[in-house]
């Protein structure tokens, strides 16, 4: 019997792709009849707190007939990181509720998505990196194709494997049609330096249905 796949989607910034990757691999867990878990337990921006749109779009993704509750547990209007819209608020997110929604997902094929980058508070006390060492789950980072990667994804892979955390893969995400030469080297210089498995670039392709395809294309191979 395989194992399922249990993936942890995080990314070296904000707005560069995490959700799409995570809806991606939902839906490619979906179509081979896995029945997937989500848990998107921190969102913020959220303009409707009853409907965090980032989790609403990874329920969708998975098919999903889950709680929402049960999958997003702590939603914020403000576009900041949760751990700061939290306390400007006056409220300390619980870790412990956290963890309880997370094993309640045993034994599923499962996405977990973080929020931002790695060192992006949750509450007074986690990072996101926190909550990726506390999962346990392996994870996929998500990084922006152009200039820049090769440092931001560098510092990232680094601080992962400091915990002794394991990647899965690297994810290039290219998320404008403006032209950068530096993407036709990220991925051979980040599979050389770093010995890492490198996906994509997924194009830029401003049209939503054939958005969605290219993620899933790039992303067979995760789920077999």
């Amino acid at each position: 019997m395989r194992e399922l796949p249990r993936y942890f989607v995080t990314g070296t910034d904000t707005g560069v792709g995490k959700t799409e990757v995570a809806a991606a691999l939902l839906s490619l867990m979906a179509d081979a009849g896995l029945a997937p878990g989500v848990l998107k337990p921190y969102e913020s921006g959220c303009t409707d707190v009853e409907r965090p749109p980032d989790a609403l779009a990874l329920r969708a993704a998975a098919r999903s007939e889950d709680a929402l509750d049960k999958i997003s547990l702590h939603r914020f209007r403000a576009p900041l990181a949760p751990g700061i819209a939290a306390e400007r608020l006056g409220l300390n997110p619980s870790w412990a509720e956290t963890l309880k929604a997370f094993r309640a997902f045993q034994g599923r094929a499962l996405v977990v998505e973080g929020a931002g980058g790695l060192l992006v508070p949750l509450d007074r006390h986690h990072q996101v990196i926190d909550l990726i060492a506390a999962t346990r789950l392996p994870v996929v980072l998500v990084a922006r194709a152009g200039l820049g990667t090769l440092n931001h994804t560098g510092l990232s892979l680094l601080a992962l494997r400091a915990r002794r955390l394991r990647v899965r893969a690297v994810v290039l995400v290219r998320t404008s049609a403006v032209r950068d030469a530096s993407v036709a080297d990220n991925r051979r210089w980040l599979q050389r330096r770093d010995a890492v498995e490198v996906l994509g670039p997924v194009p830029f392709v401003p049209e939503a249905a054939a958005r969605r395809a290219a993620f899933r294309q790039q992303l067979r191979s995760l789920v077999g």
